[in-house]
């Protein structure tokens, strides 16, 4: 029985971790902060990366331009309505948005949040050892693996647990920091 699978798994489990953490702000501007912004345009909501380009100005501002002009005012009422806490300026060509200093108490909200994000990680990759155990123990019922090699296979699980774990623990540290930097 081969485990190498299952680090597929984990690895997807990182990947969502780190995708759904970018877009928590930081001090610094990033496109994926609003690309996935859900604007009203032709009747339906799309995202902000299907109707615009969003470029950095500085490490502070954001430029986004609708590539159909009369989207800007939906466009600047989503970013507006959403999450972000931003205001955005609507200059009649394009959106600026300039992110504000992260305050102490956005900043204590951010990391909570971010706690939460990175415990759902962890909670995912226990599943998945859980699935992967299951498996294991089931190849054991089945004559298909010795006690030996369930045991070798456990063990084995657990270390690739333990990097995962740690993976996830230096994504999470690294975002805190980006978090934490005025």
């Amino acid at each position: 029985m081969n485990l190498e699978y299952c680090k597929d798994e984990f690895n997807k489990a990182i990947d969502f971790l780190k995708n759904d953490i970018i877009g928590l702000r930081t001090g610094r501007a990033s496109v994926a902060m609003v690309e996935d912004v859900l604007v009203e345009a032709y009747g339906t909501k799309q995202p902000l990366k299907a109707t615009a380009s969003i470029n950095l100005a500085d490490a502070k501002t954001l430029n986004i331009e609708p590539w159909d002009k009369s989207l800007l005012s939906n466009v600047e009422k989503a970013i507006r309505d959403s999450a972000l806490g931003v205001n955005p300026v609507n200059d009649g060509h394009f959106i600026r948005v300039v992110l504000p200093d992260l305050t102490t108490e956005r900043r204590a909200e951010l990391l909570k949040v971010l706690h939460q994000k990175i415990e759902h990680a962890r909670i995912s990759i226990r599943k998945i050892r859980e699935e992967v155990k299951d498996k294991i123990i089931e190849s054991e019922r089945n004559k298909e693996i010795g006690e030996d090699e369930r045991f070798k296979l456990q063990e084995y699980l657990e270390e690739i647990m333990k990097d995962y774990n740690e993976k996830i623990k230096e994504v999470g540290e690294k975002k805190e920091e980006e978090i934490n930097t005025i």
